[in-house]
């Protein structure tokens, strides 16, 4: 393939960003940014660095976890310091290269983020649904096989996208409409004969990676529903539902404002591009940075290894 640039602007691309933010408020978003990452970063390494040095907590479901947060934290490094260089440094220019690698991160990570949900989500149907098969079906060995096909799976399908995205010519605008590169931006600065054909195609891959998923975690969470609703003991469904709230939690983060935006925008709901670009920050950036205090705060393990260990600091000799 070849690329064509039909003017030597196009070398680089600039972030827009928010374009009604007055200068006024960069260094506040920019701060803003940066307190983000800075949860994000630090509640991902130490959910990491709790359940590797935990032995207690290897088990299935928090492997799932630590994958989880492994991609969470990549996600957020691949797009937020950017944000903060524009905001905080007036860096708003990207290169062509970069923005690729940028956009195929986006799109990897995200449809990483999916199929890791599938995998949590198949978790929890076997421990509630078929309990009496979960230690045979369900192993660190092969939770660990699985959650290596849900990072293996999309890199084909969006290696595609980019390089189906690289036949075209850039000649409309070095301008990026949004904060990062992502594929519909970056695509509607193409020209070219096959410019719908990229379009399509890429829109078919992503629904893919989103909606097959999304397809067995509501067919699992409905079978979840409907045996916990046929428990007689009230206890048992009590515990059963603590079980699965966290995973819950953060397939609503995921999925919810994702959906909204798509409906929205089918059922002919127009948003200001400021708001647009607000909507995909909020259901980007905000799971990685509360992702780590659902896992802290609504898993019970992890929330009593938590206080154990604080409470063992706590009553430790002074000098030791």
């Amino acid at each position: 393939f070849s690329v064509r640039f039909d003017d030597p602007f196009t070398v680089h691309f600039h972030i827009l960003g928010f374009p009604g933010l007055s200068p006024q408020y960069y260094a506040p978003v920019s701060a803003l940014f940066f307190f983000i990452y800075l949860t994000t970063a630090t509640g991902s390494v130490f959910i990491l660095a709790l359940v590797i040095c935990e032995k207690s907590l290897q088990k299935p479901s928090y492997l799932v976890f630590c994958h989880l947060a492994l991609n969470d934290l990549t996600f957020s490094t691949f797009t937020i310091p950017k944000i903060i260089a524009k905001y905080w440094f007036a860096d708003s220019d990207i290169s062509f290269n970069s923005c690729f690698t940028q956009m195929f991160m986006v799109h990897y990570l995200g449809s990483v983020m999916s199929f890791l949900l599938l995998v949590m989500a198949l978790d929890r149907f076997i421990a509630v649904c078929i309990p009496l098969r979960y230690p045979v079906l369900i192993t660190n060995n092969i939770i660990s096989v699985l959650c290596g096909f849900a990072w293996f799976i999309p890199a084909p399908l969006m290696m595609t996208i980019v390089l189906h995205a690289l036949t075209l010519s850039y000649c409309k605008s070095n301008i990026i409409a949004q904060c990062y590169c992502d594929h519909i931006s970056l695509t509607n600065q193409g020209c070219g004969g096959n410019l719908r054909e990229v379009q399509v195609t890429a829109l078919c891959i992503a629904m893919l990676c989103l909606l097959l998923p999304l397809a067995f975690i509501l067919f699992s969470y409905v079978s979840i529903i409907v045996v916990i609703l046929k428990m007689s003991s009230s206890s048992g469904r009590k515990k059963t539902i603590s079980t699965c709230t966290p995973q819950i939690f953060i397939t609503c983060l995921f999925y919810l404002p994702r959906c909204f935006v798509y409906v929205a925008s089918t059922v002919g709901f127009s948003f200001s591009l400021d708001i647009r670009i607000l909507l995909i920050l909020l259901y980007s950036l905000l799971p990685p940075a509360l992702n780590p205090l659902i896992y802290c705060f609504k898993t019970r393990d992890i929330k009593l290894t938590l206080l154990r260990k604080l409470k063992m600091m706590s009553t430790a000799p002074e000098g030791l």
